[in-house]
């Protein structure tokens, strides 16, 4: 269940890491104002990599002055479509070109599979800047026939609606997936137009670091992307800044609601993508085959840390005792190791905060009555790693059941045919995302429209894809991400009506 040849360190990795890292705040890398550094470990080891310019509020108000001239003034508020489209599909082509290098400088900062950071996280984030490179070109208004009774007999009028970029966006990205949320929020903000200030998290900063001197190398204007690394008086300053005109948040529920409250001083725009806990919904038809690898990586995906995770394992009653046991053998199998050995399937959690919550989880839902099929400690005596682990005899009200883990930890209660699955699946806060796993195609589209998630994959999981909007309903958040919809969150609409 170990994996143990790490891959070496690129040299170009090294050299990154080898120095302090500035703010970028209007095309140059500066230091925090305040002169402070924070250390940002590998998870794998808890030792330290390198240190980040620790941004606070005043760098904010320089990184927002920056951003608003560049969107007033700069040459990005004349910068017509396709030069936009080709700066965004150039972004595009860099990651591809050095995939492996941010494949590596993201396990080594977040832990993750250095495989996986190359040809899921870096490989998904280029073709999120292409796609919304394209996306540049197409962004339309309409001609709309307008009736308009109070007018003279006889008036005429030509009406139509443009979509305007919402100017200065904000856009503070989470740890688990810090290069391709990165990629997720300024590709489509910059697509249509506007400027951005991006607050990576303090424990994952460097790919975004390491991602603004693309847009350096690329050609982008001086002030149109800005990088503030910092902690949480950072992220509250862009919240509340009046100079501001929308926030994008991915992170905790908790946090979303703390984000809210900060932007109606001036009544910003807000899209928040929040927290889960999925539902995964196994019929007794299930195909074992792929349901078993299926419903595993719906849960252990990203070591847990993956806000869809469908952690709540709901199997029908009469192939429970057999199915959970299979999930809980394959779970058994899986390699635990460092991110950058090639052969690791799970790495270790982000920090050392992330460890002790999902433990401290684990020890709950055990003194509850739960019961491991297989894990449920930790994993090792060096890092943050924690063992695969499948729990049964839960009961709804469990902590396992209702909370979000956020790491490698499932939950798995039985349910009956004929009674539904639907009451339980539904009993959360949240409603981010769902599975469901049968032969009979019927039934599976009868329990999507059931689901109050706002993605349902069948027959797989994780099923995403940039073209689908993706976000949630109830606490799970506000708006959607990828796809056209991601552009409503960035563009604002006018109508114009001239009479004739």
């Amino acid at each position: 269940m170990t994996a143990v040849a790490e891959t070496p360190l690129l040299a170009p990795v090294r050299e990154f890491v080898a120095g302090p890292k500035n703010l970028l705040i209007d095309g140059r890398w500066v230091p925090a104002a305040t002169g402070r550094t924070f250390d940002t470990h590998n998870p794998a080891t808890g030792e330290r990599i390198t240190e980040v310019a620790w941004g606070g509020p005043e760098d904010v108000d320089r990184a927002v002055a920056a951003a608003r001239r560049a969107f007033e003034a700069g040459p990005w508020a004349t910068m017509r479509p396709n030069e936009r489209e080709r700066l965004l599909w150039r972004i595009g082509d860099l990651l591809t070109e050095r995939a492996e290098l941010f494949g590596q400088l993201e396990s080594l900062d977040n832990g993750k599979s250095a495989t996986i950071a190359q040809v899921v996280d870096t490989a998904w984030a280029a073709d999120v800047f292409r796609y919304y490179a394209g996306w540049a070109t197409k962004i339309e208004g309409s001609t709309i026939s307008v009736s308009m009774p109070f007018a003279p007999p006889g008036s005429e009028f030509h009406a139509y609606t443009l979509r305007e970029p919402v100017g200065v966006c904000a856009q503070i990205i989470p740890w688990n997936f810090p290069l391709l949320m990165a990629a997720w929020k300024i590709a489509p903000a910059l697509a249509a137009g506007n400027t951005v200030i991006l607050k990576p998290a303090e424990q994952t900063p460097l790919t975004a670091l390491l991602l603004g001197e693309l847009f350096e190398e690329a050609g982008f204007p001086p002030g149109v992307v800005n990088i503030v690394t910092g902690f949480g008086d950072a992220g509250a300053a862009l919240a509340a800044h009046d100079g501001v005109d929308k926030v994008a948040f991915t992170g905790s529920t908790e946090v979303g609601k703390k984000i809210v409250d900060a932007a109606k001083g001036n009544l910003k725009k807000v899209s928040l993508e929040l927290g889960g806990k999925s539902p995964n919904v196994v019929f007794a038809d299930a195909d074992f085959a792929t349901a078993v690898p299926g419903s595993l990586n719906a849960w252990l995906f990203n070591h847990g840390q993956c806000c869809v995770a469908g952690t709540r394992l709901y199997v029908e009653d009469r192939i429970f005792d057999e199915f959970t046991q299979a999930v809980a053998d394959a779970a058994s199998q899986v390699k635990i190791g460092p991110g950058l050995d090639p052969a690791t399937q799970l790495g270790p959690l982000v920090s050392q905060e992330q460890f002790d919550r999902v433990t401290g989880y684990l020890a709950q839902g055990l003194a509850d009555g739960a019961r491991a099929l297989t894990g449920g400690k930790r994993w090792g005596d060096e890092g943050y790693f924690v063992e695969p682990t499948v729990l049964v005899d839960v009961q709804p009200q469990f902590s396992v059941v209702r909370e979000e883990i956020f790491g490698p930890v499932v939950a798995a209660l039985p349910f009956n045919a004929e009674q539904g699955f639907a009451p339980a699946a539904n009993d959360s806060e949240y409603g981010l995302a769902a599975g469901i796993w049968t032969r009979d195609l019927s039934k599976a589209h009868r329990a999507a429209k059931q689901l109050k998630a706002g993605s349902v994959w069948i027959n797989q999981y994780n099923g995403f894809d940039t073209a689908l909007p993706f976000g949630g309903y109830k606490q799970s958040g506000w708006g959607r991400e990828l796809g056209a919809a991601a552009l409503d969150l960035y563009t604002q609409t006018k109508a114009v009506n001239v009479a004739l």
